[in-house]
């Protein structure tokens, strides 16, 4: 092996670019970021999403790739993809978060809550869906409505 018959300082400089290329590669992985303006008021829910449920869902808005591509390597716990799956009204998409999905199985309740559960449902009943082949005879996600979501209660204060 030449690194073998190669002295000390080579050696470590032969590693070490091995080790900038690798880090290099890996930092190119990934780079996409969260495809909502700033300004767009479910732009906070794009990254709570981006935060909490990306290791299980797929939203291309908010740069996520947690569901599976080939249903014989999925693992359980790969949620919907969102870019194809219409979520709405978004009380259903509250219902949801709040309660583990829609079968209570795998998904955790409340990963997020209050105020911020309600910026998440916002943000995946606006963009879910808008990559979603048309179907013959189904109405697109699009047309469809997002519904309004009810006040959050005022929190009770104990003295």
């Amino acid at each position: 092996m030449i690194l073998a018959r190669m002295s000390r300082p080579p050696r470590v400089l032969a590693y070490s670019a091995f080790a900038i290329a690798v880090a290099l590669v890996c930092a190119a992985c990934g780079t996409q970021k969260i495809a909502v303006s700033k300004s767009d008021p479910t732009y906070h829910g794009a990254v709570l999403f981006n935060q909490r449920c990306s290791g299980c869902h797929t939203l291309a808005f908010a740069a996520t790739h947690g569901s599976a591509s080939n249903i014989r390597t999925r693992e359980i716990v790969n949620g919907p993809n969102f870019n194809v799956r219409c979520e709405r009204p978004v009380a259903r998409v509250l219902y949801a978060i709040e309660n583990g999905g829609f079968s209570g199985a795998i998904m955790p309740q409340n990963i997020v809550v209050g105020q911020e559960a309600q910026e998440v449902a916002a943000f995946v009943a606006k963009y879910a869906g808008r990559k979603a082949p048309p179907i013959a005879g189904q109405p697109t996600c699009d047309s469809q409505a997002v519904g309004t979501l009810p006040a959050l209660a005022a929190s009770v204060t104990q003295p």
